[in-house]
């Protein structure tokens, strides 16, 4: 049963590497020194949770509280 969970656990770190690497930064980088990400609002901005930026989130979120909740059955005595 250990055995089984430790594999799961390596598949979901790989997983949550890949979904984090998919994400878009959250700063502006270049665009900030012409002014272009300036904070204005768009119908992307306002539609983020039903794109795939907000899709991408929501999974990445789900993985790390089951990474969470893995990693402490785990470490738990009951499956020793």
């Amino acid at each position: 049963m250990k055995t089984a969970l430790t594999i799961i656990f390596l598949l979901l770190c790989v997983l949550i590497i890949v979904l984090v690497l998919m994400q878009e930064a959250k700063d502006d980088g270049l665009g900030s020194l012409t002014g272009s990400g300036s904070g204005a609002e768009t119908y992307w901005s306002k539609n983020k949770g039903h794109s795939r930026e907000g899709m991408l989130i929501l999974i990445t979120t789900i993985c790390v509280v089951l990474f969470l909740i893995l990693a402490l059955l785990i470490s738990s005595k009951f499956l020793n």
